[in-house]
């Protein structure tokens, strides 16, 4: 180093900001430019490159940000305390405490506790969610963490083609298109999301991106003197009424098409909306009088009118959109947006916010708010895809409370949606909704400017599991699995503990007796139970059966059987494994309709056939008459494999899922008897599965082995409680 690399990188911050800093921001960028340059200088990138090159463009990305003095020194310094042997606290001395706070939020968490439990691929998993979980909540103490990380991503993926290890170069692609891009989305930095998407889809997709990019070039070409005549039209129009205004071209990104195309099954020359104009004013109210003047130059398409200034997007976004049939008999999309808009828009809320009202403010802006909302929310999403979609929000509608405030929802919300939007306790309670004063049905697609009114029944115990068919938010499945999952812990404990008396009962003992009994600690030693709480919510749960209780807790006499059993004969053919009204060797049949499984509560029903068992949940039990149920529970002979279906969504652009579901259930000692694969909605396909398994807690560990597969988005048992 000469002395002088420090003074050019203030020379081209400078010119990115377009003014001068002052002398004591000067030389601090030169001292956190020497400090990371001292510590980084034996290190090199994959490029070859002295690696100081990469926080050097990391705080120029943030410049374009238009971002504060500590978030630009925290981009030169962000990798110090990750990759050189420095510590937070002489960051935090030299150059103070948010610096500091920023580059201790941007460093990797890479010792994670995972259970030893989890395989390496669960372990992954795992990991990647919870990075992405704690991404979010250290935006909540200081959001330019995610600003920096966001820049150093941007800075790594332009240089991606320099990492010669193909499939780290496509994993880190992956990640970046599935969190960090929808992450840019969602607080508005389109520049930094579109370049983010465009670089994944050339690394992951190198073929279809050439293709793509070479139909687009010619493309435009072709278009050219035509958009250079609607710009002539335009502008011609817009003096005579003596607007300030700039106007320029909208060309959409490649990916943005890609997906359009795959999403809507259609060929490149079926998408119409490649390009558009954009019309820059100088204040909000030029924006509509733009508006009118543009209508009345060509007709507006019906229902192609979108107001976001009135009614911003949930990540802030604001412009008007409308699109047009031109003299030519062609569609022609125009967005007309003010000069705050577009630095919005471009750069983000965020960056905005950082450059004209700093910190403190931003961190009260309801913008804000809604992120500390995704935070609280991401631990209950099953996998990377779910918290991708969340954090994106894809295409949004917005519909209106009685009151006139309006909400944001994913086009084809219903009625749910809008319910856990406005307030969660108004979700768990909804028992119908008015739409525009006419009462709809539950799986009724909301439209935009909708005015809905949720009735709400406070004596409701809560939501049904039936709900998640018919949300479309992430949010509100994630928060109606929360309840659940919340709920299901109790009674699976409750469940437990009854099952528990029931065994004591046949071995002649009290609960305390047995809990207090020497040969419990054998049995807590082995299953890694850690208190009677969770002795009952294993039982319960099916993870431990009383059967291999009985045969840690009494080896020698499980053999013979227990006293009350031995007594009993067993006559053979299917019924030895239930017992109905105390009695075991009765022919019994197992519903098909639910597929009870040992761990699960059962109930015995006298139909025609004989008798059938059911889970206790089982819908079709509700309506049977007293006096045709019967009392009925698990034997402690119970052994050979019992029929289930699971059903499994999954990413319908991803084929080779069906092969890895296909072998994790060989893998974890299932049979397939036979499974069909359908189309589904929103991009997922299902699997319809017909399995062997022994037992409720086979089925669930197969179940969470299964959620973990990349691309999996649901795994449900069908007719029973998982």
């Amino acid at each position: 180093m000469d002395g002088t690399e420090g003074l050019d990188l203030v020379k081209e911050i400078e010119k990115i900001l377009g003014f001068k800093l002052k002398r004591r921001q000067r030389e601090k960028i030169i001292e956190a430019y020497e400090f990371a340059f001292t510590h980084h200088q034996t290190q090199f990138r994959d490029s070859g490159e002295p690696f100081i090159t990469h926080p050097v463009e990391v705080a120029k990305i943030l410049a374009e940000l238009n971002a504060d003095l500590d978030t630009i020194l925290a981009g030169i310094l962000h990798d110090v305390v990750e990759d050189c042997d420095v510590s937070i606290d002489e960051v935090k001395e030299k150059f103070g405490k948010d610096v500091a706070n920023i580059v201790n939020g941007v460093t990797k968490i890479s010792n994670l506790n995972l259970t030893e439990k989890l395989d390496q691929k669960e372990a992954k998993f795992k990991m990647k969610v919870e990075t992405v979980r704690k991404m979010l909540f250290a935006m909540s103490d200081d959001p330019r963490v995610i600003i920096v990380k966001l820049a150093d991503r941007l800075h790594n993926m332009r240089t991606i083609h320099h990492l010669k290890n193909q499939v780290k170069r496509k994993e880190k692609a992956n990640e970046t298109l599935k969190i960090y891009a929808p992450i840019a989305h969602r607080i508005g930095i389109h520049k930094i999301k579109w370049e983010l998407e465009d670089i994944s889809f050339k690394t992951l997709y190198p073929e279809q991106y050439r293709e793509l990019k070479l139909k687009m070039n010619r493309k435009l070409k072709e278009r050219q003197y035509i958009m250079d005549e609607y710009k002539e039209i335009v502008t011609a129009e817009l003096r005579k009424y003596r607007v300030n205004f700039r106007i320029e071209g909208r060309v959409k990104h490649l990916y943005s098409i890609w997906m359009k195309m795959v999403r809507k099954n259609k060929a490149f020359d079926e998408i119409y909306d490649l390009i558009a104009l954009r019309i820059i004013t100088e204040s909000d109210v030029d924006c509509y009088k733009v508006l009118g003047i543009v209508h009345s130059l060509w007709p507006p398409i019906p229902g192609r009118i979108k107001d976001y200034i009135a009614t911003p997007k949930s990540n802030g976004y604001r412009s008007l959109h409308t699109t047009l049939v031109t003299h030519r008999g062609e569609p022609l999309e125009i967005q007309i947006r003010s000069e705050s808009m577009h630095l919005e828009a471009e750069y983000g809320v965020a960056a905005h916010w950082l450059y004209k009202e700093g910190i403190v403010s931003m961190k009260k802006n309801p913008w804000f708010e809604k992120l500390r909302d995704d935070e609280a929310l991401i631990s209950s999403f099953d996998d990377l895809s779910a918290i991708s979609r969340a954090l994106s929000g894809g295409d949004e509608i917005y519909v209106f409370t009685p009151k006139g405030d309006f909400i944001h929802l994913p086009k084809g919300a219903t009625p749910i949606d809008f319910a856990y939007a406005v307030h969660t306790e108004i979700g768990h309670h909804f028992a119908g909704a008015k739409v525009n004063g006419n009462i709809v049905p539950v799986d009724y697609e909301l439209k935009a400017g909708d005015r809905v009114e949720i009735i709400v029944n406070k004596a409701s115990e809560g939501p049904s599991l039936d709900w998640l068919k018919y949300a479309r938010a992430s949010s509100t499945r994630a928060k109606i699995r929360r309840f659940f999952k919340s709920k299901t812990n109790v009674e699976l404990v409750d469940r437990g503990r009854e099952i528990c008396k029931k065994l004591c009962k046949k071995l002649g003992k009290s609960m305390d007796e047995f809990l207090e009994s020497e040969t419990m600690n054998q049995v807590f030693k082995k299953f890694g139970i850690h208190s009677e709480k969770d002795l009952y919510l294993k039982l319960g749960e099916g993870t431990i059966t009383t059967s291999e209780l009985l045969k840690t807790i009494q080896p020698e006499e499980v053999e013979t059987g227990l006293p009350e059993i031995a007594k009993i004969k067993v006559k053979p053919g299917r019924g030895k494994e239930v017992l109905i009204g105390g009695q075991s060797g009765i022919d019994v049949y197992f519903a098909k309709c639910c597929n009870p499984l040992p761990g699960d509560d059962i109930i015995a029903v006298i139909s025609k056939r004989g008798i059938s068992i059911h889970n206790i949940r089982c819908k079709n039990v509700r309506d049977i008459p007293l006096e045709k149920q019967l009392n009925a529970e698990w034997s402690f002979s119970i052994d050979g494999m019992y029929r289930v279906k699971v059903i499994i969504d999954f990413d319908a652009s991803d084929r080779s899922i069906i092969s890895k579901v296909i072998d994790k259930f060989k893998v974890k000692g299932a049979k397939v008897i036979k499974y069909t694969v359908e189309s589904g909605k929103w991009g997922y396909d299902f699997m319809d599965a017909n399995i062997l398994v022994k037992d409720l807690g086979h089925l669930t560990s197969i179940m969470e082995s299964l959620r973990a597969i990349k691309g999996v988005q649901r795994v449900v048992r069908v007719g029973g409680a998982l």
